[in-house]
């Protein structure tokens, strides 16, 4: 059974820093992994996409987070750094089991999502 669980999420001060991890089972992670946020009342944002050929970055997380991967643990994670109240939303990782991203971040399988808020 394909699983994608986050975890990582919480509450942070504005400046702040968290690492999301998305672990995967049933499956070996060594695909294109995505990450995704939707903040209350926003539409869903594409933030990121790890593949073993590039990894992209939305101008709004770019130069404060960074997507790597840990093949031998099947662990994939979000570093977010000088996070912003604006990052306050559920995160999500997902996956279509191919190697490369998905421009449209259309993927056939998500987690369950981690909750970050970041306080002012």
């Amino acid at each position: 059974q394909v699983q994608l669980v986050e975890s990582g999420g919480g509450t942070v001060q504005s400046g702040g820093s968290l690492r999301l991890s998305c672990t995967a089972s049933g499956f070996m992670l060594t695909y294109a992994i995505a990450w995704i946020r939707q903040a209350p009342g926003k539409k869903r944002e594409g933030i990121s996409c790890i593949s073993s050929s590039k990894t992209y970055y939305a101008d709004s997380v770019k130069g404060r987070f960074t997507a790597s991967r840990d093949n031998a643990q099947n662990v994939v994670y979000l570093q977010m750094n000088n996070l912003k109240v604006d990052d306050t939303a559920d995160y999500y990782c997902a996956t279509s089991r191919t190697f490369n991203c998905d421009d449209d971040f259309n993927y056939d399988y998500w987690g369950q999502g981690t909750q970050v808020t970041v306080a002012p």
